[in-house]
């Protein structure tokens, strides 16, 4: 393809612009999905896929990059990886918004604190990163971690595992994308509009919706295309221009402002579990980092 973007197996000061940039803007969004949390979680999702679409396709333009989504939207192979990638995004998205709105932020920024080092973890056994003895020690702990959560928990903790996995996945399967990190999200939201445009239309002939039916609500399901699009552009362009295992290990920049949000602003409480967990992955993510800072000067 005329635009195919080159997966790196190196770190580039543009991609951790890129990176850190993305990981501050989400780490914002629980602020603005408080804002929606009265509004059914997939309901937001659908919006956040169909006002993503002219925000990303005037990017295209801009960019003038459309000849690569339109020779992608013809190859059944790029189709295939990019439903895939598309349908893990969704259940993130469906996941999180859920999280915030039935005041389980605390749930979302520990599964984003996980997922780095699940990210490694999918590193090593798919792309052959291999770890050093330090990274290994953490991975092992958030393991433990994830352990510490299933036999304290009094109910299961799904939102935590299920945003680790999702996003995980996605992060691996992006840089397998074979188009630009541009294209790649116009194709995702596209994809992703053949249900959400119907679904909309569903509930706002069934009175259902919350779209049009006031201009606050009409500018904030507006307003969910832009905090969606934005950030994910974003890292789209920085997981492109940095190895799997570095674009993991940043991703605590988000989870900690969330962790923050949750606690200090929406006043969420912590339990037993949790208490134990979140301990034993800022230990994993000190340890890692300081491992991938000695790499990096030994470089």
């Amino acid at each position: 393809m005329a635009q195919s973007a080159t997966v790196t197996n190196k770190d580039t000061p543009q991609g951790l612009g890129f990176a850190v940039s993305a990981y501050f803007m989400w780490g914002f969004l629980p602020l603005y999905m408080k804002l929606v949390a009265h509004i059914p979680s997939v309901e937001v999702v659908a919006h956040r896929i169909i006002w993503s679409v002219p925000i990303a396709g005037l990017l295209l333009v801009i960019l003038r990059r459309t000849d690569a989504l339109r020779e992608a939207l013809t190859s059944p192979k790029t189709l295939a990886l990019g439903a895939l990638t598309a349908a893990l995004i969704s259940v993130n998205w469906a996941i999180y918004v859920y999280s915030i709105a039935t005041d389980r932020a605390v749930d979302s920024a520990l599964g984003y604190y996980i997922n780095p080092l699940f990210s490694v973890l999918l590193g090593a056994i798919l792309l052959r990163e291999r770890p050093t003895r330090a990274q290994t020690v953490a991975i092992g702990l958030a393991g433990l971690a994830v352990l510490v959560l299933f036999v304290t928990a009094s109910r299961p903790p799904w939102i935590p595992i299920s945003l680790m996995l999702t996003w995980g996945f996605y992060a691996y399967c992006k840089k397998s994308l074979p188009i630009g990190p541009n294209q790649g999200f116009m194709l995702e939201v596209v994809i992703l509009s053949i249900p959400a445009i119907p679904y909309v239309a569903y509930l706002y002939s069934t009175g259902q919706g919350y779209f049009l039916t006031d201009v606050s609500n009409t500018w904030l399901l507006i307003g969910c295309g832009v905090v969606t699009a934005v950030p994910l552009i974003v890292y789209a362009n920085g997981a492109k221009l940095l190895r799997l295992s570095t674009i993991a290990i940043l991703q605590y920049i988000a989870p900690s402002m969330i962790f923050i949000v949750a606690v200090f602003v929406f006043g969420e409480t912590i339990d037993t579990g949790r208490m134990i967990a979140f301990p034993l992955i800022w230990l994993a993510l000190i340890i890692y980092t300081t491992s991938m800072i000695r790499e990096m000067r030994k470089g």
